[in-house]
């Protein structure tokens, strides 16, 4: 079985930086159709979220829906489930990783986003999406840790790395897991694994991985090794 594109962005999605990125996603996968999640959005203002979305996908060419899934009970609804299992680009936005993660853990739609994306669906996840599959996962009440879902397992994600408060990214340096890696993305930029494994990033700023105190810097157009 072969995964399809994994982006996990910094936070800034559907925006000038992330254009090229996205129109490659949907040329990988072969999207006329991308499906939006806006859960995290839930508590700011989703459906601004989701007409943003639409008129950034659509001027890619492309439709856009947004699922109306804002809660646990709808994310359990199975006709929505479904329509996911057949999606080929899945994009989980940006709001509150821990809303959203009550939202999906063992629901029935995180499985099938799980069976789209291990069957060739490009998945993108931004700023709390991002934060939420990777695990462990970056606490936002303070930058210590807590349980993600794991898609990406011993990865944590530390979105608007280039604008965070000093103390917070400290801070998560500081109570890293001695088993994983961290990894600080900027606004507009993604860390991307290519369904070959390969890790690399793509937008308009950098990342950067901390194991302990080691801290290495990646530009847009390279590749990410040490992430094998």
């Amino acid at each position: 079985m072969t995964s399809g594109p994994l982006a996990l962005v910094g936070g800034g999605e559907w925006r000038d930086g992330c254009r090229d990125l996205d129109t490659e996603l949907l040329a990988t996968s072969g999207a006329k159709e991308v499906v939006v999640v806006p859960a995290a959005a839930a508590f700011e203002h989703p459906d601004k979220v989701g007409l943003r979305a639409g008129e950034y996908f659509e001027s890619l060419g492309v439709k856009c829906r947004v699922l109306p899934v804002l809660h646990r009970a709808e994310a359990d609804d199975g006709r929505i489930a479904e329509s996911v299992r057949r999606a080929k680009f899945v994009y989980l936005c940006d709001g509150s990783p821990l809303h959203l993660r009550s939202v999906l853990k063992d629901s029935a739609l995180w499985d099938a986003l799980l069976a789209a994306y291990h069957g060739g669906a490009a998945l993108a996840a931004s700023g709390a999406g991002a934060t939420l599959v990777g695990d462990p996962m970056v606490d936002p009440r303070g930058g210590a840790y807590t349980v993600g879902l794991g898609l990406v397992p011993n990865l944590a994600v530390f979105p608007y790395h280039g604008t965070a408060a000093d103390h917070m990214r400290e801070r998560s340096i500081d109570l890293l897991p001695a088993a994983a890696k961290l990894v600080g993305i900027d606004e507009e930029t993604a860390l991307v694994r290519d369904p070959d494994g390969g890790w690399r990033v793509a937008g308009a700023g950098v990342v950067s991985l901390y194991e302990g105190r080691s801290t290495r810097q990646f530009a847009s157009g390279t590749k990410v090794d040490v992430l094998g």
